[in-house]
């Protein structure tokens, strides 16, 4: 059977302290990549709707949605939000891909 895969959709709601949040990408990343993630794509909105807010997005796919809860439960990625502490407001949804 196809496992479906998982995305990881990271919104900023707003960013304090720049530095904080590249410490945090300089750890997350290797541990993002480390159970399979691939990211996809990482920008300000270039449009938004309804409650849409321009603010950096970031997106990632793993190979399923327990990849993606693992990347995120790791101590690798733990680290990651230790050196992000409250450079950023942010929400993070992993959804399940269509197969």
């Amino acid at each position: 059977s196809v496992v479906a895969k998982g995305y990881w959709i990271t919104t900023y709601k707003s960013i304090s302290d720049i530095s904080k949040v590249e410490g945090y990408a300089k750890l997350a990343g290797p541990a993002i990549e480390a159970r399979g993630g691939v990211y996809l794509a990482r920008s300000i909105a270039v449009a938004t709707y309804e409650a849409g807010m321009k603010e950096l997005t970031v997106l990632s796919v793993f190979p399923s949605v327990d990849d993606a809860i693992a990347a995120h439960e790791s101590e690798d990625y733990a680290a990651a939000l230790t050196a992000l502490g409250d450079g950023a407001v942010r929400e993070i949804r992993i959804v399940l891909g269509t197969a």
